[in-house]
């Protein structure tokens, strides 16, 4: 199972601490996730400059979590920043916007999956398994680190992989060793850490997390 270091930031500081921390341990080329929140469909704001993501020339792969109104407004400053995959909300997106997302990531072979909110149903998400190749699993709220899994979200997981059985699944909130190992129980390939990897485990070191979180 793949596991993805979360870049979850109130302002570039701090963005530029987290990918200097994740060259302890994470290989060159491997993803980085970066939750981008705007303060509207979420509680809370964070960082999301494109152009400082690529100013910093991390050597990383970038995966942008679009938590925000409008997110095929912000696809083509991203693209330009050099994202290689990005997750939408089915709470934020139009179909005609779906289109437009789909062309401009086709184009240059970008992944797009889709995401949805705990409370979100499951039919809601059956018009369009057909779209997408990868989807994303909240089991925490969309925006803020650190908040409490919700048990609840693994049957979402084991639908799509009953629905999907090819499709990439991600799982995201409240990862750590335990929430983990439910994940890839309930059919995960990947899963992305926040609180665990760089605050929670260990006694606070990343790399030690990552490798823990590695074994599961």
């Amino acid at each position: 199972m793949g596991i993805l270091p979360v870049i979850n930031c109130p302002d570039f500081a701090c963005v530029k601490q987290k990918v200097e921390a994740a060259k302890r341990f994470l290989p060159e080329g491997n993803f980085l996730h970066c939750d981008v929140a705007d303060g509207t469909f979420t509680f809370n704001k964070t960082w999301g400059s494109p152009a400082e993501w690529a100013n910093l020339r991390a050597p990383y792969q970038l995966e942008v979590h679009l938590m925000i109104e409008h997110p095929e407004k912000a696809i083509e400053a991203w693209i330009a920043a050099g994202a290689r995959r990005f997750i939408i909300h089915i709470e934020t997106v139009t179909d005609e916007a779906l289109v437009r997302i789909f062309e401009l990531c086709d184009r240059r072979n970008i992944g797009v999956a889709l995401s949805s909110n705990p409370e979100t149903a499951v039919g809601r998400l059956e018009p369009y398994l057909v779209h997408f190749p990868m989807f994303q699993v909240l089991c925490v709220h969309p925006g803020l680190a650190g908040q409490p899994f919700l048990p609840l979200a693994l049957e979402k997981v084991k639908w799509l992989r009953r629905e999907c059985p090819r499709a990439i699944i991600e799982v995201d909130g409240g990862m750590d060793p335990e929430t983990a190992r439910l994940a890839k129980g309930a059919g995960a390939d990947l899963i992305v850490s926040s609180s665990y990897l760089w605050n929670g485990g260990n006694g606070g070191d990343p790399k030690a997390a990552y490798e823990i979180l590695k074994q599961v």
